[in-house]
């Protein structure tokens, strides 16, 4: 469903010059929950933001279902930001004196949804995340884990096939966590993508499946070889 090729990306020049991203490749099928790991600044949200479209790649290419892109600059890639990519956040980025229905719709009209279909189409979105009961309650009146939940059904209702998750559980309790991941595998069973990124080894244990970013490349892993016996290694 996702296909990353040979992706490339650097930041300044001459000297000055930091290859952030080496050649990356990755492969995500539909219905798959994808664990991003690495060390702080090796260039994780610049890979989410490039597969997002918000950030353009030196060199490679990004498939994802019809939309071919990588290189070409976020305005030339308007289309896999509104149809193609959802996107979840640490902060929730709710509007604060919007109820949750109406921060669903808001985002949806700014995708190109008539109101009327925005209307049906958020709450059906926020009824597949729990939260039928409180569609009318803005951010405020609502806990952390069900703000991240509003912003989920904001991200699932465009019917998007990949929701891009940056950290998505660092500002929620250990139990809200979990509820949130718990709710990321309720949505692969109806074919949505996800990979996410994700500090926490007990959380990432959690994904079907589990990347290592390290050193501008990607590599499948796991627990033992991202943060076990591999560190040790090095420590030493």
């Amino acid at each position: 469903m996702l296909e990353v090729t040979s992706l490339k990306k650097g930041f300044g020049s001459g000297r000055n010059r930091l290859e952030v991203l080496k050649g990356i490749n990755l492969k995500i099928d539909s219905g798959e929950l994808v664990a991003l790991m690495g060390p702080s600044g090796c260039g994780k949200s610049t890979l989410l933001n490039i597969i997002g479209g918000i950030l353009d790649a030196d060199s490679g290419n990004i498939s994802l279902q019809q939309y071919q892109y990588g290189t070409q600059s976020p305005n030339k890639v308007v289309d896999v930001r509104r149809n193609g990519v959802g996107w979840i956040f640490q902060d929730f980025h709710l509007i604060d004196r919007l109820s949750a229905l109406d921060n669903v719709i808001f985002a949806l009209e700014l995708a190109g949804s008539p109101s009327s279909e925005a209307s049906l189409k958020a709450m059906e979105a926020l009824r597949k995340v729990n939260l039928a009961d409180r569609m009318e309650f803005i951010p405020d009146q609502l806990s952390g884990g069900q703000q991240q939940r509003v912003a989920i059904a904001r991200a699932i209702a465009g019917n998007r096939p990949l929701l891009l998750a940056d950290e998505p559980t660092g500002n929620l309790d250990v139990k809200s966590g979990e509820e949130i991941i718990e709710l990321f595998k309720e949505l692969t069973k109806e074919g949505v993508s996800i990979l996410m990124v994700t500090h926490d080894p007990i959380l990432a244990s959690k994904a079907d499946r589990m990347l290592l970013l390290k050193d501008g490349i990607t590599a499948s892993s796991d627990i033992r070889s991202a943060w076990g016996d591999d560190i040790g290694v090095e420590e030493k």
